[in-house]
């Protein structure tokens, strides 16, 4: 199965960046792999741009499209992404049609964190460094963020578990990759590569120690990132430590190929230190060595002068790098994208099997005088469902079904169906509503033990105001996890006080194809049918199911004020007697 897909990188494509680097030869592989991949980026080369809007104008048909010019991006930075970029991500979203959107280091104030706020599609993102992970800076922003991610990825446990912190939830830990065609052994010299950082001095000074006492070997000084300066050299050690500028992998792979040792930098590329892993370097990085950075400098030593341990670490190396190629990401990132489509509940069939049924209104969710925050009377209940034009109602009661079963039994001498129902509050992950119930299910359970006991008594798991902060909510890592549990996805609720909840809830059914629910949440009897369906007669939860799957939402909105004082008043004599 061929998937469109769509990686969007937060730096500039027109400068040398390691996530850059990253995309570029996932990209690749993928493509390899049979899925049409597009990278979206911002750059600074008027060329690049001016075929990104060529691009844009023939439909997006090109590998890689530059949106904008590139504005500069740090942890620091308060500079949002201009208001043209924006406009062409949206195209370029609207044109792609993607089946995934993969969005790199959303944690910096981005493209990438617009590409996935805004996707459509199956959205994953990637964090690569436990540095770039200040934005959003508001809690509100990143949750509405994860709500909208259906994979978080991690280059690393390190990354993970700091991404944790501000984005919780389940992570993947990927590979960054590596080119295992450029970085390959070569002809090995008498030379130690160190990644050299300004700040790191103490590490710097070591490696010089002990180079003082090997003078048969060399080292080269490696900057991977542009205005670092020069280090101050020892006047003895001149002719033998060199330094070099090589920013991409395409100038870092001659230096290390012919490289016998590398020393990365306490706080250097990851993607370096692979790369050199690939090229068969031996790695000296001694344990607690970034307590005591002298450590790098005798663990170098040792390896110089012991060519066995040399030979044993290079290999170890090499062997590790290569499981752990652009080819080898691709491959998981292709089961991952699979497994996320996978998700998605079938597609309703063409053909309506109930066509020839009446249509009716339904509410499906609504309260009595058995919840605790509610005073209405299911005899009164009824009476007003049908004076307002209803054929259905779901009635589901806080945490006791005593009010749906009365109902129920009060309507059998009505045309008004009552399906019985209970809004089960879990352990700490949401409420979940329970449909066509004949038992009463206690609260408190996990998510995982209330859906089993609805299933037991062959019920419909309902999840209402899914996105609604202001309600209790199941954490979106809970979500994906029992996404294949879901019967029905309420997109509509009348009760929420913000409309951007509703619209959340409409845009998760419609990525995974679930059926979508409306209802009230009626507390007073002029809340009933604000929020409902129009859908075709049914009889039991199979022909229900059935029936939602060309089901229409109507909206008949009261003023959400005027109801909600209606309830407090309610309420407020309630307690008066």
């Amino acid at each position: 199965m061929a998937l469109r897909i769509c990686l969007v990188s937060p730096f500039a494509w027109s400068q040398p960046h390691d996530v850059n680097e990253h995309v570029d030869g996932v990209a690749r592989e993928l493509r390899g792999l049979g899925h049409s991949v597009t990278v979206l980026a911002s750059s600074n080369r008027a060329k690049e741009l001016a075929a990104g809007r060529r691009a844009l104008l023939d439909g997006l048909d090109a590998e890689v499209v530059a949106l904008g010019p590139a504005m500069p991006i740090s942890r620091r930075s308060r500079i949002g992404v201009p208001v043209g970029a924006r406009a062409n991500l949206a195209l370029a979203l609207k044109l792609g049609h993607f089946d995934v959107v993969h969005g790199f280091e959303p944690g910096l104030p981005s493209l990438s964190y617009l590409a996935l706020r805004d996707a459509e599609g199956l959205a994953v993102a990637t964090f690569l460094s436990p540095e770039r992970l200040s934005y959003p800076p508001g809690r509100a922003q990143r949750d509405r963020l994860l709500g909208r991610l259906d994979a978080l990825v991690a280059t690393s446990d390190e990354t993970a578990e700091a991404a944790a912190i501000r984005f919780p939830g389940r992570y993947v830990v990927i590979s960054e990759g590596v080119d295992g065609e450029r970085f390959r052994p070569g002809e090995k010299r008498n030379v130690i590569v160190l990644e050299w950082r300004p700040a790191e001095r103490a590490l710097v000074r070591g490696v010089l120690r002990e180079l003082a006492d090997l003078p048969d070997w060399e080292l080269l000084l490696l900057r991977t990132k542009p205005l670092t300066g020069k280090p101050t050299i020892p006047r003895s050690l001149r002719d033998r430590v060199h330094v070099r500028t090589a920013r991409d992998g395409a100038a870092r792979a001659p230096l290390l190929a012919e490289a016998s040792i590398f020393v990365p930098a306490i706080d250097g590329l990851r993607r370096v230190r692979l790369e050199a892993a690939a090229a068969g370097c031996a790695i000296a990085s001694p344990p607690g060595a970034r307590e005591q950075p002298e450590l790098f400098g005798a663990e170098a030593a040792r390896l110089a002068e012991d060519a066995d341990y040399r030979e044993r670490r290079a290999q170890r190396a090499r062997a590790d790098a290569e499981s752990q190629t652009f080819a080898a990401v691709a491959r998981d990132l292709d089961e991952l994208y699979r497994s996320l489509a996978r998700r998605r509940h079938a597609p309703a069939r063409a053909a309506d099997p109930l066509r020839d049924r009446p249509w009716i209104l339904a509410d499906l969710h609504m309260h009595t005088n058995w919840s605790h925050d509610c005073t209405v009377d299911p005899a009164d209940l009824i009476m007003y469902a049908e004076a307002n034009g209803l054929g259905t109602i779901a009635v589901t009661d806080h945490n006791v079904i005593g009010g749906a079963l009365e109902t129920a039994e009060l309507a059998r001498d009505h045309e008004l169906v009552v399906i019985p129902g209970e809004e089960i509050k879990t352990d700490g992950q949401g409420e979940v509503i329970g449909l066509f119930l004949e038992e009463e299910i206690p609260r408190g359970l996990s998510f995982t033990e209330t859906v089993a006991a609805i299933r037991a008594q062959g019920g419909l798991v309902y999840l209402p105001h899914p996105f609604d902060r202001m309600h209790s909510i199941p954490d979106p890592a809970t979500l994906q996890q029992h996404l294949q549990d879901i019967d029905v996805f309420e997109v509509y609720n009348a009760r929420l006080l913000f409309e951007a909840y509703n619209e959340e809830a409409l845009r998760f059914a419609r990525k995974y194809n679930l059926l979508a629910g409306a209802g009230s949440d009626a507390h007073v009897l002029q809340g009933v049918g604000t929020g409902a369906l129009r859908m075709r007669a049914f009889e039991g939860p199979e022909e229900f199911l059935l029936s939602l799957r060309s089901a229409q939402v109507l909206r008949r909105p009261r003023s959400l004020v005027y109801l909600q004082s209606l309830k407090w008043m309610a309420q407020a004599k309630e307690r008066v007697r």
